[in-house]
Parts: structure tokens; C-alpha cells; sequence
């Protein structure tokens, strides 16, 4: 799994034109780790499925991008999709937002879900039900 998050990291990357050096590091948390993490850094008090930070600069990446395990569990169930897909679709997403995208409004999640979905399937990475 290491290595395919590595590549749908890459990958995003690389649809997007974006070269940039630097490192990323993904981690994997439960609920309560992310909805600490969530009211730290953002104010919010609830868990969540992906955070992303870049405290690099423009010219060099340095960013982490936490995904909650247990939201893609719970997630897949609820789509149901597979929960290796729900962590690839997360990481994929937490990458988008790392290159300067924004899902606060309809139409940027809009964009940003197209996204994903196009990476993921270049990537052969499908919802696969239970």
C-alpha cells in the first residue's frame, strides 16, 4: 500500500504540471487523533477524513498529510466502496490541496473530486465494493 499512496501522491503531482522538490509525509490516524488535529490547527471540533499542511515554501515542499483510518472505514460503508479506495481518495485529495487547491465551495469541491477521480483511475485504483 506504501508504494501505491506513493504513486497516487506522484501522480497527482504530475497532472497538475508540478515539479516542485521536497518531502511529504503521510500519516495514519484514528478519529479522535484527526478531530484533535482538526481543533489545533483548523477550529474545528470534529473528526475528518483528510488534513493536509505545507509549512515549506514556493520553492520546496515540506508538508504532511494526516488521513483518518477510521473515517475511510466508516466511509466505506456509507459509499460503499472499499476502504483501501476511501485512503488512496484521501491522499490523492490532501496532494490537491497541497498544489493550491480549494473545496470550500461547491464548485472548487466540484473540480477538486474530478480530479481525484481522473488520478485514480489513471492509477487502475477503483471503489471496489464490500
Amino acid at each position: 500500500m506504501k508504494v501505491r499512496v506513493k504513486k497516487a501522491l506522484l501522480k497527482a503531482c504530475t497532472a497538475e504540471g508540478r515539479k516542485k522538490p521536497g518531502e511529504v509525509t503521510v500519516s495514519f490516524v484514528n478519529d479522535k487523533r484527526i478531530k484533535g488535529i482538526n481543533l489545533k490547527y483548523l477550529k474545528k471540533s470534529y473528526p475528518t477524513d483528510v488534513i493536509a499542511f505545507d509549512s515549506g515554501d514556493k520553492k520546496r515542499m515540506f508538508a504532511d498529510i494526516v488521513i483518518s483510518a477510521e473515517r475511510a472505514v466508516a466511509n466505506a460503508r456509507t459509499f460503499k466502496t472499499a476502504p483501501h479506495y476511501e485512503l488512496y481518495l484521501y491522499a490523492v485529495h490532501g496532494m490537491l490541496h497541497l498544489l493550491g487547491y480549494d473545496d470550500k465551495y461547491a464548485r472548487q469541491k466540484l473540480i477538486m473530486d474530478k480530479k481525484t477521480t481522473a488520478i485514480l483511475h489513471k492509477l487502475k485504483i477503483k471503489p471496489s465494493h464490500f
